[in-house]
């Protein structure tokens, strides 16, 4: 009956896809979202940057007495969570982008990918594409100025629209059949997605696979919380609460941090 938060953090608001699904698949669950906007996108950062970020956001979250954190980056995950796991004595959850899902099924033999250029240049990406990809034309896209967009509350602009469709286009045009998105933030591109792609092009999002892998970590720490009550569910960020307060459609408290 571990009552402890799960923490969770990410460059902004893109994180909170993730807690939506730990949220229904763990109803018992108290969480403390981070949300890291001022220094967003960190697709853009150094490795030495992103280190140092994902340092301090754990260390905040540890503050709070979290039993378990949520990376839910997937440019923090693929640059810092094998130092945070060596460093702090709790589980580390990671986001990658499925390639693994992708390349064992598609069709067509060509698979596409949108994520920042910070995962894309990871080794952990690499690592993970060279073991998947054997006989599979991978099609990478840096998806420049997305989260920033996500970021101002322009999900749905025409803006946004054009910038899909010119990174997509050359997916469409090789005749892709799944898009694995590489950034927790991409799952709130979904509507436009679905617009743009050919209706057989599946579409690969990491929420509820991760939400599978806390719920059996806790289990076999014994760290689940048992006790059936309205959990506490906590959102900070360092920028305007606004944005974040509408992603959540209004749901949750918002606190503003310095941070």
């Amino acid at each position: 009956m571990n009552t402890q938060p799960i923490g969770i953090f990410d460059s902004g608001i893109g994180g909170t896809s993730i807690f939506k699904e730990i949220h229904a698949f763990l109803p018992n669950e108290n969480s403390i979202y981070l949300a890291d906007s001022k220094h967003a996108p960190y697709g853009n950062k150094s490795k030495q940057e992103i280190l140092a970020l994902s340092i301090k956001n754990t260390e905040y979250l540890l503050s709070k007495n979290c039993k378990l954190i949520v990376v839910a980056c997937n440019t923090a995950t693929t640059n810092a969570i094998s130092y945070l796991r060596s460093t702090y004595d709790v589980p580390f959850i990671g986001i990658e982008p499925a390639i693994k899902p992708a390349a064992l099924n598609t069709q067509t033999k060509t698979i596409g990918i949108l994520a920042t250029k910070g995962t894309l240049a990871s080794d952990l990406f690499h690592k993970t594409t060279d073991l998947y990809s054997n006989g599979i034309e991978v099609i990478e896209q840096i998806g420049e100025g997305i989260v920033t967009l996500i970021e101002e509350g322009k999900v749905s602009s025409n803006e946004m629209k054009a910038l899909l469709i010119e990174y997509l286009q050359p997916m469409i045009n090789a005749n892709i059949d799944y898009l694995v998105l590489g950034c927790t933030h991409y799952s709130y591109l979904m509507p436009l997605l679905l617009d743009i792609l050919p209706k057989h092009v599946k579409i690969i999002d990491s929420g509820l696979a991760v939400a599978k892998q806390i719920k059996e970590i806790l289990d076999q720490n014994q760290l689940e919380n048992s006790i059936s009550k309205t959990p506490e569910n906590l959102f900070y960020t360092n920028t305007n609460t606004i944005v974040l307060n509408d992603i959540l459609d209004g749901k949750f408290k918002v606190e503003l941090l310095d941070f």
